[in-house]
């Protein structure tokens, strides 16, 4: 069980009048030309900022954006487009400050947006000083960012050891109770969709999914590195023949519980990647040398669709073929149809998924959206997240 101190209680408690309240958020939403494409992520921390500014709180919030080097601005990576969103959204000006950790400005019923916190040296590194400053800079933390949660860093980690009083944010709280209830009483059948590139980043999860799934369906270069342990070929496919034993064993797991891997019984392939490659349907016995596979074919997602439809718990990360171009997007829509229809309860997450479930119009036939990707799979891998353990140590300050 997960206990932490949560910003609600706070608030309940008419504990942060006149506090200074520093929120760390996940504002790391994609960017187009500078502008954003998607701002799911801004609105989905906007109740935190409600709570804390409602409660009559000074209130600082923070995020990272992209991959910035420490210690180097640029105006790629700044939270400007950020600001702008907020501003926006909560109809009041927000303040983007630039030079944040040695102290910040802001008053009661005040908001101000803090620049990327990845920007700050010793960010990544969970750097004593830097959290230490942070840590000064606030009289109550807020976690809100479970999609950093598996991170050991400054801002979500190191200053939750030493503000004077940490909490989770209602988005944090939200889905630690939502993935925690998952975890406990999953119905069944339970079918896991993990996608993916590569295997070798996903073996943990899904050699964790293997002991408790009774269906478990890859995509994208995970499922071509299965076929490849099935004995199939993939002609020049990305792969990782390095990964074939491990594949081998998630499947043995599998199979000695009465499970399965369902391996593609037809793929869909081309010559080369991209926009104006043409596509191929084949049997998955006979692709070629040439042959690079880019989706799985109409049978196996009319497979995979019935699997999802007959599902009492669905686990979703990660597409089944390369969606975002429509000649190798059937398979990822037919899984996203399946998911949607299905009366199983539906839990998806990570970066590649909800994009998918975005283009395909299924976000109200989720039961449960996750904002985290790697802090996911770790959760459903039963890891200790960092961010959350700091929480849990502080739960009774």
């Amino acid at each position: 069980m997960i206990t932490v101190k949560t910003l609600a209680s706070l608030s309940v408690a008419n504990a942060l009048q006149g506090k200074r309240v520093f929120i760390r958020s996940d504002l790391n939403v994609p960017l187009n030309n500078g502008e954003i494409t998607d701002d799911t992520r801004i609105r989905s921390s906007l109740p935190a900022i409600h709570m804390a500014l409602d409660a009559g709180a000074a209130v600082m919030v923070t995020s990272h954006l992209g991959r910035p080097t420490e210690g180097v601005f640029t105006e790629e990576d700044s939270l400007a487009p950020v600001a702008k969103r907020l501003s926006e959204l909560l109809r009041r000006d927000i303040k983007l400050v630039r030079d944040w950790v040695d102290g910040v400005s802001v008053e009661s019923g005040e908001l101000v947006l803090l620049e990327n916190c990845r920007f700050n040296v010793g960010e990544k590194s969970n750097d004593y000083e830097l959290s230490q400053k942070m840590a000064g800079l606030c009289d109550v933390y807020v976690n809100d960012a479970f999609g950093t949660a598996h991170r050991t860093q400054a801002s979500t980690h190191g200053i939750a050891r030493y503000a004077a009083t940490a909490c989770a944010g209602p988005l944090l709280q939200s889905e630690l109770q939502t993935l925690a209830g998952w975890c406990s009483k999953p119905k069944r059948p339970m079918v896991a969709i993990v996608g993916g590139s590569k295997v070798s980043t996903k073996i943990t999860v899904l050699r964790a999914l293997a002991q408790q799934v009774d269906q478990l369906i890859v995509g994208g270069g995970i499922a071509n590195t299965f076929m490849l342990a099935a004995g199939l070929p993939i002609g020049k496919s990305l792969a990782e023949p390095s990964q074939i034993e491990e594949a081998t064993e998630v499947m043995r797991i599998m199979q000695e519980r009465g499970a399965a891997v369902p391996v593609p019984v037809d793929v869909v392939c081309a010559p080369y990647f991209g926009e104006d490659a043409p596509a191929t349907i084949k049997a998955a016995s006979e692709v070629t040398p040439d042959d690079m596979i880019l989706d799985v074919g109409p049978k196996t997602a009319q497979n995979l669709s019935r699997i999802i439809t007959q599902a009492g718990t669905i686990v979703w990360n990660g597409p089944i073929g390369v969606f975002e171009i429509d000649a190798f997007a059937n398979g990822t829509k037919e899984v996203a149809q399946a998911v949607a229809q299905s009366k199983g309860f539906s839990l998806a997450g990570g970066g590649d998924t909800v994009a998918a479930i975005a283009k395909f119009g299924i976000q109200d036939k989720v039961n449960y959206i996750s904002t985290g990707g790697g802090a996911f799979l770790e959760f459903l891998e039963g890891k200790v997240l960092p961010a959350v353990d700091v929480l849990q140590q502080r739960a009774n300050d």
